[in-house]
């Protein structure tokens, strides 16, 4: 019996929900909607009794799966790492493909996001680069080669 319809979202909790907004629309994607969840719904949900969040909902201008960021008005956040690497556990990475990997590492770059790494090229396929964002958010773009 298969359970699963359809891959919809990936959420990500952040402290700053504009600046996490302002990184992802840099690069390309749209605000689908901006909302807060209080209440039983939430709060049964993620079972925190008092739980009240500002979320955005971000997709790629293709469609497809969709990112939720969320942040926590009460109760306060509670920081995870600040840099986690690509072996620590939980979400690994968020990738996105580019049409242009340099350019998209120059953009975000402009607004103070390096890579955790360098850029590598896989079996002249694929070119690939993860950039640390807001809030240490390993996020993985590449660009289609060959």
């Amino acid at each position: 019996m298969t359970h699963v319809q359809r891959f919809d979202h990936i959420g990500i909790t952040v402290a700053d929900l504009e600046s996490a907004i302002a990184f992802f629309v840099g690069l390309g994607l749209e605000v689908e909607g901006t909302g807060s969840v209080d209440g039983e719904f939430v709060e049964t949900v993620c079972g925190i009794p008092g739980a009240h969040c500002e979320i955005a909902m971000l997709k790629s201008p293709g469609g497809g799966t969709r990112l939720e960021l969320s942040s926590f008005i009460t109760p306060d956040h509670v920081p995870g790492s600040p840099a986690p690497m690509a072996n620590e556990l939980g979400l690994r990475n968020v990738s996105f493909e580019v049409g242009d990997l340099q350019a998209a590492i120059d953009a975000v770059a402009a607004n103070g996001y390096g890579l955790v790494g360098g850029v590598g090229e896989y079996q002249g396929s694929v070119r690939m680069a993860y950039v640390r964002g807001p809030e240490g958010i390993i996020v993985s773009l590449f660009e289609q080669i060959g």
